[in-house]
């Protein structure tokens, strides 16, 4: 028969009934199970503070705690029958096993300690006969139950500290006095419980600092992708007009060229308006797509109206830098040349945010940026020095997407691209956009 048909059906029956569930759970099922206690990192806050040849036994530390608990309780232990006796010294031992107990299995230690209380009564003899927990069992037991509460669950802790209570009922109704729950209970349970309230509080905050700290790496990836979205949203639609103006002139020349040649043949004709067909095709196909995307952000975003900047446009770019505040320095090598519109705005895009990016970090800095034209490519290299000391402006620093455009541009064109600090205290951006040479029409 199912353990669930024995489930009762009224609420306060199945309130208690899942509270034996999980008292069953927490202190029966698997108490034997072994769980040494982990050792520490060795850069905590803590063990950073400690000089490097105590620093490599840190890890070690609530070990030590530990066993220093139950040489203590040892000690109380030993003195509560006469000193240097045999029995003193059992008494010891018992008092301290279950502390060490909990080293590898902290359910069993709690179960030994309260085994060991009664058994230390019985051998310590009469004149404790007042005391449920002699001196050595006390602090054996307190250590205990907030080593194990530091170990488990804070609902662990609470069955534990009720299974003490218990007892100490138990003790002054069977072989205990007449004073309540005996004299040492209520004190083992007040400080207990002080320390339980301790150990949960702690728990507590470390939970909600571990769920702050997942809640804010998965909040700053999903930040990361979205501003990785954006950007390749804001490179597809800059691009936009680039490819559209390629395909419209694929169009337009596909239909004008039959009439550039005398009496072309069918064939030749039949292949200049399919090349028209695909290409008007791919140009319908092309604003469909961005008119989705803009129809995403309708309200925050307007077609361009003036064609897409090049290299061409760098120099009105720098000037309004530099009426900014910003000191910056313009080389060109190599044999300037026209590239493809698509590497002419990136390259021109990613001057832009590298120029923002030191005014936003380092505002009176001088500046330069080197664009080289070399066989196989475009080489660019932004340079900016250490803001000046003392400054009147303020860094302010952005949300850093500035380096995921660039990075993006570097990628879609096949390119590569280094930003790093230099040794001087400023930043370099270095970046190189292969490019095809196309050859030249010779009409």
């Amino acid at each position: 028969m199912s353990q669930t048909q024995y489930e009762p059906r009224s609420p306060e029956g199945q309130a208690v009934w899942e509270a034996l569930r999980r008292l069953r759970q927490d202190l029966f099922h698997d108490a034997l199970a072994h769980r040494p206690l982990p050792r520490v990192s060795a850069d905590g806050p803590t063990s950073r503070r400690l000089p490097g040849w105590l620093r490599v036994y840190a890890p070690w530390f609530p070990h030590a705690v530990i066993v220093g608990a139950a040489l203590g309780t040892l000690l109380l232990g030993w003195g509560t029958a006469p000193f240097g006796s045999l029995l003193s010294l059992l008494l010891g031992l018992l008092a301290a096993a279950p502390v060490v107990l909990t080293l590898v299995r902290p359910v069993a230690a709690f179960w030994l300690s309260m085994l060991m209380a009664p058994v230390c009564v019985i051998l310590g003899g009469r004149w404790n006969e007042d005391w449920p927990w002699l001196q050595g069992n006390f602090v054996g037991h307190l250590t205990v139950l907030t080593v194990v509460a530091a170990r488990t669950r804070p609902r662990t802790a609470a069955w534990m500290w009720l299974a003490t209570a218990a007892y100490g009922v138990l003790y002054a109704g069977s072989i205990g006095g007449t004073d309540g729950l005996g004299s040492a209970t209520w004190p083992l349970l007040l400080l207990s419980a002080f320390s339980l309230l301790v150990v949960t509080v702690r728990h507590t905050r470390r939970e909600a600092q571990q769920e702050v700290t997942a809640q804010q790496t998965v909040t700053a990836h999903e930040r990361s992708r979205r501003t990785l979205l954006e950007e390749r949203t804001t490179i597809a639609r800059e691009l936009h007009d680039v490819v559209a103006h390629h395909m419209s002139v694929v169009a337009i020349q596909a239909e004008a060229a039959p009439y550039r040649v005398e009496n072309p043949p069918p064939e030749l004709e039949r292949a200049f308006v399919t090349i028209r067909e695909n290409a008007v095709a791919a140009l319908t196909e092309l604003r469909r797509v961005l008119g989705v995307v803009r129809a995403e952000d309708a309200e925050g975003y307007a077609a361009p109206e003036a064609p897409q900047p090049t290299l061409a446009d760098l120099d009105g770019l720098l000037d309004n830098v530099r009426g900014a505040g910003l000191q910056v320095d313009k080389t060109a090598t190599g044999e300037v040349r026209e590239l493809p519109q698509g590497v002419e705005l990136s390259a021109y895009r990613i001057v832009q945010e590298a120029l923002s990016n030191s005014l936003r970090h380092a505002p009176g800095a001088p500046a330069s940026v080197d664009i080289g034209y070399v066989l196989g490519g475009l080489g660019l290299r932004i340079v900016n020095g250490p803001p000046p000391e003392p400054s009147l402006v303020k860094p302010s620093p952005g949300a850093g997407h500035g380096l995921t455009g660039m990075r993006e541009r570097v990628t879609m064109l096949d390119g590569e691209m280094t930003a790093a600090p230099t040794e001087e205290g400023g930043y370099e951006v270095t970046v190189f956009l292969p490019v095809t040479r196309i050859p030249e029409d010779p009409s």
